[in-house]
């Protein structure tokens, strides 16, 4: 605890006490700046751009932060204005060299240091900026950039792939209703063919530009296309920044569709042109391309079709003159045929009425004869089958019944007529009709008595 004896800080300081006012303490401040940065002494800046607004005004206001410094730490910031009398032509500059400023460029500013006193704000008002710093710079991201994709396997893989020899379907990225969008599809509508682009519309100029660009080429990839067309016309060199950058070319790279960029410059190629399968220097070369190999592969298929078409006139003039030949030594051939076979036809038919005429006569005298024979034959026969007729019925009238009965025999017959053939088929009591050559008799059983071997063999049977 500090000592009671301390003195204790006047909360009521006395009047008279000298103090500045704001004005004063900026005064002084302005007239150590004056002294550290003399006006007419410019002054060299190095800083990464944190932020820059280009005014409507034509002013550019900049945010400059040490590069060196870790991004985690609190990093000073220098505010840095450009009149516009100063912007302009340095803006102008950086176009012509296909720079533009933006957030994360290291940049190198001549300038001086001014205390602007409304806001008590330290100002550097820059009158340079130092290009050739910035080109090395670039230059060297470039080739970066490059040797990277080389170990990556990418710098030469989309022109590795093989563009079909009828690229019909064209997937266009671009932005519609610019001139090189324009120049483009009129050639494609010129040319008569059956040419069908589907437009993937981007930005291709501005901050936003590369991941436009990225994302208009992933979606023309899944679109079914044949080849991947990728155009901008004209502008300012620095409006062509978007297809330097890292986003492009990889997208560009990596695409699965060959692509051809027309990007309507006349400098250094951009790395997007390096990395892709074909680049044009303008969209209006890259159309006419594409037209002239679809021409191409049109008129050699219809040189062939009509090679065809005049080669099948040819085939069937011939084998109409075949065919009329053939014809020809057909019905020759057929005369020649019928009339040898006409006249073999009639050779047979006489042979055949000869042949048949003779038959005919043979077969009557063949038939006289057997006339001659047949006719005693015939006697002789049915004299022999009259004796046998005369034989049989002698036969049949000795077995005759009543030829039986004549002679004494009798046939006894039980009542229902049935003839009786032995004693084992009566019994006692039943009537019996004995039948003679003058009549009948009726008698009925008394008893039956069997002979001695017929008794044991119904004995044997019982």
């Amino acid at each position: 605890m500090a000592s009671s004896d301390a003195p204790m800080p006047a909360l009521f300081p006395d009047e008279r006490v000298e103090a500045l006012s704001i004005g004063a303490l900026l005064a002084q401040v302005q007239v150590a700046l004056s002294g550290a940065f003399p006006n007419r002494r410019g002054v060299w800046v190095r800083g990464e751009i944190q932020t820059i607004a280009d005014h409507r005004s034509g002013h550019c206001y900049m945010d400059l932060v040490d590069p060196d410094t870790a991004r985690g730490r609190e990093r000073p910031v220098l505010k840095v204005n450009c009149w516009r009398t100063t912007w302009g032509p340095i803006r102008r500059l950086l176009a012509a060299q296909g720079i533009t400023l933006q957030p994360g460029m290291v940049v190198t500013l001549r300038g001086r240091v001014e205390l602007y006193a409304p806001r008590a704000q330290v100002n550097f008002i820059a009158s340079e900026v130092d290009v050739s710093a910035l080109l090395g710079r670039m230059a060297a991201q470039r080739a970066a950039l490059l040797a990277a994709l080389e170990t990556e396997g990418l710098l030469r893989c989309n022109a590795g792939l093989a563009v079909p020899a009828v690229p019909l379907v064209v997937g266009l990225v671009a932005s519609p209703g610019t001139e090189g969008f324009d120049d483009f599809v009129g050639q494609l509508r010129g040319s008569g063919l059956g040419f069908s682009v589907r437009l993937a519309a981007v930005q291709v100029q501005g901050l936003r530009a590369p991941a436009s660009i990225a994302n208009g080429l992933a979606t023309v990839s899944r679109a079914g296309c044949d080849v991947t067309v990728l155009v901008r016309g004209g502008g300012a060199k620095a409006d062509l920044a978007a297809f330097d950058t890292e986003v492009v070319a990889r997208a560009v790279a990596s695409h699965p569709l060959p692509v051809w960029t027309g990007i309507g410059h006349t400098g250094d190629q951009s790395v997007a042109d390096v990395v892709a399968n074909r680049a044009f220097i303008t969209p209006t070369e890259c159309g006419q391309e594409l037209v002239r190999r679809v021409t191409t592969w049109s008129e050699a298929a219809l040189g062939r079709a009509r090679y065809v078409a005049n080669r099948v006139v040819e085939v069937v003039g011939d084998a109409d003159a075949d065919h009329v030949r053939s014809r020809h030594r057909l019905a020759g051939a057929a005369r020649a045929q019928l009339r040898h076979h006409r006249q073999g036809v009639e050779g047979r038919a006489a042979r055949l009425s000869a042949q048949a005429r003779r038959q005919l006569e043979a077969a009557g005298l063949d038939l006289e004869r057997r006339t001659v024979r047949l006719a005693p034959l015939t006697l002789a026969a049915v004299a022999h089958h009259e004796d046998r007729l005369a034989s049989l019925r002698r036969l049949l009238g000795a077995y005759d019944v009543d030829r039986q009965l004549e002679r004494g025999y009798t046939l006894t017959l039980d009542e229902q007529g049935t003839i009786v053939r032995s004693v084992r088929a009566l019994e006692d009591g039943v009537a019996l009709v004995t039948r003679f050559a003058d009549g009948s008799a009726r008698s009925v059983v008394d008893s039956v008595t069997m002979s001695s071997s017929d008794e044991r063999a119904a004995h044997d049977r019982r």
